[in-house]
């Protein structure tokens, strides 16, 4: 038996060309109009059902979500220095560390309410997931926090 194709059909898909995007959009404008084309049937949808009050100001949200995402669209991402970034991202590593210390602060609380009778070996064998995961996120930040204080500063004009 021959199991062995006999046809041999042209390979097509070397030749073929796809068009190119007529505009290029940034991606902040692609965000606002997916977010839009999202938002909008959900409120035309479930502004009928809810009573009036919250519909008022479900609509009310939504619009003021249209100026804010437009306001948004305008800012050109290529202008935005190194430098500017670094408030924002020290604000992120500080809400890495904080949270993940608030989580085990958290995590120790409910151990010593609801499991006073598991020690303190046991209590780590059975929640380790848990610590790790809030470790985790606190040296996350203090990785960002550390890249930041080593990153060079740009030199002042006196």
């Amino acid at each position: 038996m021959d199991f062995e194709s006999k046809a041999n059909a042209p390979d097509v898909t070397d030749n073929i060309e796809f068009a190119q995007p007529t505009t290029t959009r940034k991606p902040l404008e692609l965000l606002r109009d997916t977010e839009a084309l999202l938002r909008r049937p959900t409120v035309a949808t479930l502004s009928p059902i809810l009573p009036p009050k919250l519909s008022n100001r479900f609509q009310a949200s939504s619009s003021l979500a249209d100026d804010s995402f437009k306001e948004l669209a305008e800012i050109d991402l290529d202008t935005i220095s190194d430098f500017e970034l670094r408030p924002t991202r020290i604000c992120v590593g500080l809400s890495f560390v904080g949270f993940g210390a608030l989580m085990i602060l958290v995590l120790l609380l409910y151990l010593n309410t609801f499991h006073t009778e598991l020690s303190t070996v046991e209590q780590t064998r059975q929640y380790w997931y848990e610590y790790v995961w809030f470790v985790s996120l606190g040296v996350t930040g203090m990785f960002i926090l550390g890249r930041e204080a080593m990153r060079p500063m740009p030199k002042r004009r006196k």
